[in-house]
């Protein structure tokens, strides 16, 4: 098992705080989204990786027949409980990879789970299950620090270099040095971006509000139980009775297929 496929499967530790805590996406997303991609209602949509179903909730509402391929099953489990009110959703419960279908999809969608999938198969699957015309959607979901920001995630490091020193152990990068995916769509030979759109999102947390966040991690959750419970408890005697606002910057890339 790589350490890729390992990563992936924390999250199936945790199904319902991942659920509780996890952030939702912007309803401007998904107006962009059936925009760029020339959507309406009734459209078929394969989503890649819906985990509980934050985004399927709002591709279902907006009237879209959506079929999500989830690898764990415990996420699979709330996903469907939280979709049972819309027939059109379908939650199939196998890894992408695996998955076989003889239908055709409108557009391909993947909220914080792209880059998960296995890289030989990320673009060309897809590809060989949408129409013609059909759309490829990926959103990232990054942690930034905006200019004059809290300066709690500065402070943090010294948390991580004390419990886990590693070079990654650094602040939030600004919004406008975090990439989007053009050209790594473009190299996949099967895909042309054709737009990439940006949105920041200020999220308040209390102490045990952001552990929980933390604790749906993949990189936090692979610790040793040790490891992990000294930085949480570092991280929670830091914030103290304060509210810490994270920024998220969801960059979502809408491609063309070839």
């Amino acid at each position: 098992m790589t350490d890729r496929h390992r990563l992936r499967e924390t999250f199936e530790e945790v199904p319902e705080l991942y659920d509780r805590a996890r952030p939702s996406y912007p309803a401007e997303l998904f107006d962009d989204l059936t925009t760029l991609a020339g959507l309406a209602a009734g459209d078929r949509i394969l989503e890649l990786g819906p985990g509980t179903g934050k985004a399927t909730v709002q591709l279902a509402e907006r009237g879209f027949r959506v079929v999500g391929v989830e690898l764990g099953d415990g996420l699979a489990t709330v996903a469907r409980r939280k979709l049972a009110a819309f027939p059109e959703v379908d939650i199939v419960n196998v890894p992408f990879e695996r998955w076989e279908t003889d239908e055709r999809f409108d557009a391909v969608v993947a909220f914080t789970a792209f880059h998960w999938i296995d890289p030989e198969v990320r673009y060309e699957k897809p590809a060989e299950i949408l129409r013609e015309g059909g759309a490829l959607a990926v959103v990232d979901t990054s942690h930034v620090l905006r200019e004059g920001g809290d300066r709690f995630w500065v402070e943090v490091q010294d948390d991580y270099e004390a419990v886990a020193p590693s070079p990654d152990n650094r602040p939030p990068p600004p919004p406008d040095e975090v990439p989007d995916l053009t050209e790594e769509i473009a190299a996949s030979g099967r895909f042309r971006n054709v737009a990439v759109r940006r949105y920041l999102w200020d999220a308040p947390y209390r102490a045990d509000e952001y552990i929980a966040v933390l604790d749906t991690y993949s990189g936090h959750r692979s610790m040793a139980d040790d490891e992990r419970n000294e930085l949480y408890r570092r991280i929670r005697e830091r914030i103290g009775a304060r509210t810490v606002t994270k920024t998220y910057l969801f960059t979502m890339n809408v491609a063309a297929r070839l």
